[in-house]
């Protein structure tokens, strides 16, 4: 890859725990290996006006064990626009950027791939987001936090819940995705999760009250996926207000807790794993491609792929949910 001399980095889309352990790993590995690099503010808004600084080592110093981003990001109605992508094109030529690392989800990952395409260019994405739902990887860079996080809210929350002798709505993050709520369910010993993936095939809830939930226990926690096909936390505590009215609900939204904090372990490992193989990916000519893990090795996944499969939920885990919730 020798016409590649320059490594652009940038963030995209909601932040997750390890975008900075990614940013750092992609930046050191890409030195190591004879890169310039260039980091890209507020993703790929600061693409078309040009906020870019050459990052040298000291740069990412001290930086992986903070959550957020520090290259910042935002949204970019004009980059959803041609107009906006040869713009943004132009200021790669101008800063002689020659490939660039996208660290996001699914939106960030969908306009790399019309840009890469539109120009020829060499992309490497990496799966920042605490959804997991990218398809091609076992888990996505900021999950294991955002699950870490929620179980110790639920935890908190259980105390009271069992004090009052209520059922409990929890509303997590996941609009297309259940992962958060199926896992933070089992993770916290929750009688149920709503998720959206099986919203279509049967009434979750109506299923829930019909299984006698409360008949050995004094409080319950449900957790709900925020998605429009579960109805959320709200309309649901509603629904049993109306239908079930011997109940007493509560409804705690937990919304951006779940995306801040430091990144545990995990988190750092994997994103550490993911920035180095970016790199790797650039010098085998690679592009086009999501860095993803699949039982515990690295694999390439391509873009098209990456975005327009669904991921599946596991199954098993539902049935393991329902056997421990009795």
């Amino acid at each position: 890859m020798a016409a590649i001399k320059c490594i652009g980095i940038l963030t995209s889309g909601g932040d997750a725990p390890g975008m900075n352990a990614a940013i750092r790993a992609v930046t050191r590995s890409a030195i190591f290996s004879g890169f310039k690099v260039k980091g890209i503010y507020r993703g790929f808004k600061g693409l078309i006006t040009d906020e870019i600084v050459e990052f040298k080592t000291q740069n990412v110093s001290n930086i992986i064990q903070l959550g957020g981003t520090i290259l910042k990001t935002a949204r970019c109605k004009e980059f959803e626009t041609s107009e906006g992508r040869q713009l943004a094109f132009d200021v790669l030529r101008r800063e002689e950027i020659d490939a660039l690392v996208v660290i996001g989800g699914d939106g960030s990952l969908t306009g790399a791939r019309i840009f890469a395409t539109e120009f020829n260019l060499p992309i490497v994405g990496l799966p920042g987001t605490i959804d997991n739902d990218l398809y091609g990887t076992d888990t996505t860079i900021g999950y294991d936090t955002a699950l870490n996080t929620i179980m110790e809210c639920v935890d908190k929350i259980r105390d009271t819940a069992t004090s009052h002798e209520r059922l409990f709505f929890i509303e997590v993050m996941g609009r297309d995705a259940g992962f958060l709520a199926l896992n933070g369910a089992i993770a916290t010993g929750a009688e149920a999760a709503i998720i959206p993936e099986i919203s279509t095939e049967v009434d979750q809830l109506e299923e829930l009250i019909k299984s006698g939930f409360r008949k050995s226990k004094n409080s319950s926690i449900v957790l709900v996926a925020e998605s429009p096909i579960t109805g959320g936390a709200l309309a649901l505590s509603e629904r049993v207000k109306n239908e079930y009215p011997q109940y007493d609900v509560r409804v705690s939204i937990l919304g951006h807790l779940q995306r801040g904090g430091s990144p545990t372990a995990h988190d750092r490992i994997l994103a550490s794993r993911m920035g180095a193989a970016a790199v790797d990916a650039l010098l085998e000519d690679q592009r086009n491609v999501m860095i993803g893990i699949a039982n515990d090795e690295i694999v390439y996944v391509p873009f098209s792929k990456a975005i327009k499969n669904d991921k599946p939920i596991n199954r098993d885990l539902l049935n393991t949910l329902r056997r421990l919730s009795i």
